[in-house]
């Protein structure tokens, strides 16, 4: 009896000149879609935020944008590499001007930081070269798809447009529904509410998240060993 074919697993199988170093750079950007993902699901796990979810769901939604447009355009990919599936738009270069341009617009017109006793937040012009170091590094990854020739310029320039309208709309949907309370009503109900999900993010950084109760616990544990160091002392 035949064994069947075996297939590769095209997620992560990326094709390049093993010779040309930037052919071996540009297959590793292949990868930033899967990386991003898991970065999605770790901020998700350990913060929580609902703004993290948003922002998932929208591109998880312009995926299947992109799945379906390639099945109704019916492009085919540049002749030298034998990548299954469509080529038009590019789903790299989708994925990433979405997250470029969401992120971008959540940094300069939604997030806005109060500082703490302990903490000064990101000012809006660190904000700002943060926004435009993430759309050069989508810049690159959607030069990386040419340069690989797993996609035309034209496929990589749709798929950017595509990325950068969805990330638009969708942005204006998460205002839309923050406006009308919509957000915060999801917030307070019970499954949100069992998930602990919460929404913080806008009007504080990241890193200072639970900082103050930390520096609370600190306190009191550096207390409590200074007390049974004097304990000790006491009873020799």
């Amino acid at each position: 009896m035949d064994e069947p074919p075996l297939t590769s697993f095209s997620v992560t199988h990326v094709s390049y000149d093993a010779s040309d170093p930037v052919a071996y750079l540009c297959a590793w950007l292949a990868l930033v879609p899967q990386i991003l993902c898991v970065v999605y699901a770790t901020l998700i796990w350990s913060s929580r935020e609902v703004e993290i979810f948003l922002m998932l769901a929208g591109q998880m939604g312009c995926e299947v944008l992109n799945f379906l447009l390639k099945r109704m355009i019916k492009g085919e990919r540049p002749p030298r590499i034998k990548a299954k599936g469509y080529g038009m738009p590019s789903s790299h270069a989708q994925f990433v001007a979405f997250f470029s341009v969401y992120l971008t617009l959540f940094l300069l017109f939604r997030h806005s930081p109060h500082p703490s006793d302990t903490h000064t937040p990101t000012t809006f012009f660190e904000r700002f070269l943060l926004a435009a170091w993430s759309f050069v590094f989508a810049a690159t990854v959607c030069a990386s798809r040419v340069y690989l020739q797993y996609h035309t310029v034209n496929q990589v320039l749709v798929g950017s447009l595509v990325g950068v309208l969805t990330a638009i709309a969708w942005f204006g949907m998460t205002t839309v529904a923050r406006r009308n309370g919509w957000t915060q009503r999801a917030l307070e109900s019970r499954a949100l509410t069992m998930l602990r999900v919460r929404d913080l993010v806008v009007e504080e950084d990241l890193a200072e998240s639970g900082w103050e109760r930390w520096k609370n616990v600190s306190k009191r544990r550096h207390l409590a060993l200074t007390n049974k160091a004097s304990a000790k002392t006491k009873r020799r």
